[in-house]
C-alpha cells in the first residue's frame, strides 16, 4: 500500500474497523433519537440537544478524561464490566468504541433530525388516515423521504470517527494492532522526527477529507435541486 509500512497498514485497517463499527451503532442508536427530538414539544427538547451537540465544543481530551474515568476500574462503567468479568474498557478496542460513540454521536443526531424536521407534518398526516401506525409511517414515509439525511450522517460520522484524536488517545493509550489509529500513528511518527511517514499518512487523511465533504456537498446540492425543481 504505497509506501506504507506495516505498522501504518495495521493503524490504517483498524481506523476502518473502529468507524464502520461506531457508523452502524450509531445509526441504530441515532435514529431514534433524532426523531424524537424531530417531532416532540417536550421542554427536555433543549437540554437533551444541548447535551448531545456537548461534544461538537468540548475540547476532545476533556471528554476523552471523563470517559477514562467512567471506563476505568473505579468508575461506573468499569465497575459493572469488573462484575461481569469483562475487566475494563479502558485502554481497549471496545473502550475505543463507546467513547467514539459519545464524541461521534452529534454527527449522526443533527444530520438526522434536520432530514426529519425537513419532512414536515403533511406527508405524516395522509399517511395517517390511509390507516398507517406509528411506525409504519415512520419505516414507510420517514426513512425514504430521509434517505439525504442518512447519506450525510453516514458519512459524517464515518469521517469524523477517523479523524479522531484527543479521545482515542486518552481512552485508548497507544497499544499497538488494539488502539493505536492513524490520528495516533501520525503522531507517533512525528514525534520520531519521520516526517515522511508522517506526511504519506497525512496527505491520506487530506485527500480522505476532501472526498468527504465533496460527497456531502453534493449530495446537499442534488437535494436542493430536486426540492426546487418538485416546487415549481
Amino acid at each position: 500500500m504505497m509506501g506504507f509500512s506495516e505498522s501504518d497498514v495495521t493503524a490504517i485497517l483498524l481506523t476502518l474497523r473502529l468507524a464502520t463499527t461506531v457508523t452502524i451503532l450509531l445509526l441504530i442508536i441515532g435514529a431514534p433519537i433524532a426523531w424524537w427530538l424531530a417531532r416532540t414539544g417536550s421542554w427536555l427538547k433543549g437540554p437533551i440537544g444541548a447535551l448531545i451537540a456537548l461534544p461538537l465544543v468540548l475540547p476532545p481530551t476533556v471528554l476523552g478524561f471523563y470517559l477514562l474515568l467512567a471506563l476505568g476500574p473505579n468508575g461506573p462503567i468499569g465497575q459493572i464490566t469488573q462484575s461481569f468479568g469483562l475487566g475494563t474498557l479502558a485502554f481497549s478496542y471496545p473502550g475505543l468504541v463507546v467513547g467514539s460513540l459519545f464524541y461521534s454521536l452529534p454527527f449522526v443526531v443533527q444530520p438526522l433530525q434536520n432530514a426529519f424536521e425537513a419532512i414536515g407534518n403533511r406527508p405524516l398526516e395522509v399517511a395517517a388516515t390511509l390507516g398507517a401506525s406509528p411506525i409504519d409511517r415512520f419505516f414507510s414515509v420517514a426513512l425514504p423521504m430521509s434517505k439525504p439525511g442518512f447519506f450525510s450522517a453516514t458519512v459524517l460520522c464515518f469521517a469524523h470517527t477517523i479523524g479522531e484524536f484527543g479521545v482515542v488517545l486518552m481512552i485508548g493509550g497507544n497499544i499497538p494492532g488494539e488502539t493505536k489509529v492513524v490520528s495516533v500513528q501520525i503522531y507517533d511518527h512525528v514525534e520520531a522526527l519521520a516526517y515522511d511517514q508522517a506526511n504519506q499518512l497525512a496527505l491520506l487523511m487530506i485527500c480522505f477529507s476532501f472526498l468527504v465533504l465533496l460527497s456531502v456537498y453534493g449530495i446537499q446540492n442534488k437535494t436542493r435541486w430536486q426540492f426546487l425543481r418538485f416546487s415549481q
